[in-house]
């Protein structure tokens, strides 16, 4: 792996600031932030006003948490430009979510906005091993979604080639990474072991190709998927987080150097780990939801927004910002299952683990009786014999039953046949009714 990458000498203004000076820069941003926000967004004046808090009342870093919440709810009440904080002739691009579980999300960007995204993009990249002249493909999904424009301008910022593929067309985008030569690819982790199979289906050893590292986000992924991806290509496989509401990817990344969890941007966002039911802010090193503020946006600023990711805080170590773990998995994204709670990201450790099976699975909740029942589908790999996919079948029962407690069905599926979208897996299908 090209993990030794030495990237020290290459940081920007930002990521030199030291302790006391990322504190006072962050204070200043965030005051500012506030009185942005309430003079601007009558949603945040109402929602401050409500609270008996003023933008002035914030003295200190510490004072953010006696602010209220904004949630994804808000958002969504707001649709679609409740939340802008600047005349309409000020915004420069709109991106949105999907709006699968409602309306969607709606976030506007300023020019300025549009520009500090780049460089976040970028220092990620950057952060990453990528350097200027290398080749990027991009295989995120464009178009609303945030991830394959902001991919696209930061890889540009740095002053990368990019190969703007997009998602889909899987056996076109096996032969683009032949033809082009990229070192660099930016998608989904579930989509890289998709074109991974792809390769192998084309007769073609991934090992051999040119790319050298991986930046994969929009969904949680495990160490064992990491594994899966460096053995299976030889690349080294990062981490990069972001989210629509925030600003989209290049709020934290994964150091090639050390791949030890995402160092949060700081100088733009400020994190917090808040307890998920009772919203109190909890130490560095405490589990809990990620909550961002952002400290330099002019055309959506967002004050105490909560991500529903769970993760913690930990010390810089490659940068001196401090890290978020990876994500284990979404507060939202739980399932309860007979009094056990268990997430997505448990399940695929067990899958890919298991001989015969492709790291590929979705999860299926019914309800038999007053009961719920968890069926888990994964899909075999080519060519598994039927042997093969009964003993997968029974060391993934198994291995749930044990390592987390609860008596699921395991279903083995053909190779492909999951529904995708976007370049994800949808992991889990509720087919319980409704109450």
């Amino acid at each position: 792996m090209a993990g030794s990458t030495d990237s020290k000498g290459l940081l920007d203004v930002g990521e030199r600031l030291d302790p006391e000076e990322l504190r006072a820069l962050q204070l200043e941003r965030l005051r500012a932030s506030l009185r942005h926000a309430y003079q601007n967004v009558p949603f945040y004046r109402e929602s401050f006003d409500k609270a008996g808090l003023h933008p002035d009342d914030c003295r200190s870093l510490a004072d953010l948490a006696r602010f209220p919440f904004t949630v994804k709810a808000d958002l969504r009440e707001n649709y679609p430009y409740g939340m802008f904080a600047v005349p309409q002739e000020r915004i420069r691009r709109i991106h949105a979510s999907s709006g699968t579980t409602g309306r969607p999300t709606v976030v506007g960007y300023t020019e300025n906005d549009l520009s500090m995204w780049a460089d976040m993009v970028a220092r990620s990249i950057r952060a990453a091993g990528g350097r200027p002249g290398d080749k990027v493909h991009i295989a995120y999904g464009y178009g609303l979604f945030t991830g394959g424009l902001g991919a696209h301008y930061g890889a540009e910022r740095l002053g990368c080639t990019v190969i703007p593929a997009s998602g889909g067309m899987t056996a076109r985008q096996v032969q683009l990474i032949q033809d082009l030569k990229p070192e660099i690819i930016m998608v989904t982790p579930s989509y890289m072991l998709t074109l991974l199979d792809e390769f192998e289906r084309q007769g073609v050893d991934p090992r051999g190709t040119s790319l050298r590292v991986g930046v994969f986000g929009a969904e949680p992924w495990t160490e064992e998927m990491r594994r899966e991806i460096e053995e299976r290509l030889a690349i080294d496989a990062v981490d990069i987080y972001g989210l629509s509401e925030v600003i989209g990817p290049g709020v934290a990344q994964e150091c090639v150097e050390t791949k030890d969890g995402l160092h949060i941007w700081e100088d733009h966002f400020y994190p917090e780990v808040v307890d998920p039911f009772t919203g109190e802010v909890l130490p560095d090193g405490e589990e809990g939801e990620l909550v961002f503020t952002s400290l330099t946006k002019e055309a959506m600023p967002v004050i105490r927004y909560r991500t529903r990711d769970l993760t913690r805080l930990l010390p810089g170590t490659a940068r001196s910002f401090r890290r978020m773990e990876k994500i284990t998995g979404r507060s939202d994204d739980m399932v309860i299952l007979r009094g056990v709670n268990l997430f997505p990201t448990q399940i695929e450790e067990i899958v890919l683990r298991t001989p015969g099976v492709a790291p590929h699975f979705q999860l299926r909740l019914t309800r038999e009786g007053r009961l719920d029942a968890l069926t888990v589908r994964a899909e075999a790999r080519s060519g598994a014999t039927p042997e093969a996919r009964e003993a997968a079948a029974r060391a993934i029962t198994a291995g749930i039953k044990d390592g987390i407690g609860v008596s699921v069905t395991v279903e083995i599926v053909e190779p492909e046949s999951l529904e995708r979208s976007v370049g994800k897996l949808k992991r889990i299908v509720d087919l319980r009714p409704r109450a």
